[in-house]
């Protein structure tokens, strides 16, 4: 016999997941897999409480982690397309031409700009942060430029162009969720997301003045020269970028796109390189090698640290945290304690701020249980949207909400999958970038500013013909 849980019950597991994560990854540096899993303990003894068999949380595991395959295949193609790019070179002619032009003063603002470009292009904040990022965090390091700051902006950045490009899973998804025009959800999204990334260009801009003359003009140039001995950095190198970019705007879905621009790099590095197509195979699979550079001359510890990256099994610890993560989502979610969570939250909303605060609570919560933004979108989306409904809202305050609380925080959960994923692939700490994503968190401040004040909050009626007309 199964009942509801309560929700001392339902909060909880998540009071409880909180403090393990807290205490035994911050405290003592304890993996945060097997924190995750020793939270998903606590969970399966509530949803034993409730009356659920193992089986039972067994089929809510398998569901939840089905949901995560779409996210696993993009994690693997990204392991892939770095390996093969550090193979054409194109990775390495970002951080030549990076090192040669930017300028340190502005290097933070030029970080956010170049990620959000390339975001809103490719549609991928992962992407964009394993392909650009890679190599800003490089440039980073022989001007002197604080880590934390450039992984701060870089992931602000990826975030940001993800957002706001059409091409985003995230950003159909919300559309998608709440059965909006794409376009009319994205126009919805400037008003929290373009004065929350203004802020953060003021603050780089201020925080990157005191970097201005600190390169470190030997070490650069010692590394131009043996990148471009390395790599022949020319109009080729870029070619895979190209490839990506094309397929994309030709609609291409992600992983594909990253499959044929991952194959073009191959050959790339083939045939303008000179290297050994098969190591351009294994680059894919092991990651970019040392000993795959023919006739360069001695490698420099840094520079083969920098090259040496990528392939599809530098990413099996994020795909392990995923599985962990997802056991302790699917527990919960099966158990009823998500439910029970978002409906308390729901009740007794009387004005648009509340219902903003609402949705942004749920939002977070959900953010802290699952540790990814597509549960956040479809579970408070769906148990919100007729309440929007009902209050004579357009919907896009709703689709905004749910990326201001959930794409725009993802990267600042430490346990969540982005979280992790950036800390592994820019190799920074969270406690090292997290106060320099200035955007990620204002966004929630601006939603709930908009929210009790009602600027930027759209009536349903005020939008009924735009949306009609962006249907056509």
């Amino acid at each position: 016999m199964t009942r509801q849980p309560t929700l001392f019950e339902a909060l909880s597991t998540i009071i409880v997941m909180v403090i393990i994560v807290i205490v035994g990854f911050v405290g003592f540096g304890i993996p945060i897999q097997a924190l995750l899993i020793l939270s998903s303990a606590y969970a399966v003894f509530i949803a034993k409480r409730v009356g659920l068999k193992w089986q039972d949380l067994e089929e809510g595991i398998t569901k939840r982690l089905a949901t995560a395959m779409p996210a696993i295949f993009i994690i693997l193609s990204v392991g892939i397309i770095v390996g093969s790019w550090m193979f054409s070179g194109t990775v390495p002619a970002l951080i030549y031409y990076g090192l040669e032009f930017l300028n340190p003063n502005y290097f933070l603002v030029s970080a956010f700009i170049i990620c959000a470009i390339t975001s809103v292009a490719t549609g991928t904040a992962w992407g964009s942060a394993s392909t650009g990022g890679i190599a800003l965090m490089a440039i980073a390091h022989q001007l002197g430029i604080n880590e934390g700051m450039t992984a701060g902006a870089i992931i602000a950045g990826a975030v940001f162009g993800d957002k706001m490009s059409p091409l985003s899973d995230t950003t159909n998804l919300a559309a998608l969720v709440t059965k909006v025009n794409i376009f009319a959800h994205i126009r919805a999204m400037v008003w929290t997301t373009v004065p929350a990334s203004i802020i953060g260009l003021i603050v780089w801009f201020i925080a990157g003045r005191q970097f201005g003359g600190k390169a470190k003009t030997g070490e650069v140039n010692h590394m131009l020269d043996q990148l471009s001995n390395i790599y022949n950095i020319n109009f080729f190198t870029w070619i895979p970028a190209i490839v990506i970019i094309v397929c994309l705007l030709c609609k291409f879905n992600t992983v594909p796109a990253m499959l044929i621009s991952s194959l073009s790099a191959i050959i790339t590095g083939w045939a303008n390189n000179g290297f050994n197509v098969v190591d351009g195979f294994k680059a894919t699979f092991d990651g970019f090698k040392q000993g795959m550079v023919q006739g360069s001359g001695h490698v420099s510890s840094k520079v083969a640290t920098l090259i040496e990256q990528g392939g599809m099994m530098s990413m099996t610890e994020i795909i392990v945290t995923i599985f962990c993560g997802y056991a302790f989502a699917g527990i919960v979610e099966r158990s009823g304690c998500l439910e029970v969570i978002l409906n308390k939250i729901s009740s007794n909303i009387n004005s648009v701020g509340q219902l903003i605060l609402a949705t942004v609570i749920g939002g977070l919560m959900m953010v802290l249980a699952a540790g990814v933004a597509s549960v956040v979108i479809i579970m408070v989306g769906v148990l919100m949207m007729d309440m929007y409904n009902k209050m004579n809202l357009d919907r896009t305050n709703l689709s905004r909400t749910l990326e201001d609380s959930g794409t725009m925080i993802i990267p600042l959960i430490p346990w969540g999958t982005s979280g992790i994923y950036y800390a592994k692939q820019l190799g920074v700490s969270f406690d090292q970038f997290f106060i320099w994503t200035v955007p990620c968190y204002l966004c929630v401040v601006f939603a709930l500013i908009y929210g009790f004040t009602g600027i930027g909050i759209k009536k349903a009626k005020d939008n009924e013909e735009a949306s009609a007309n962006n249907d056509i």
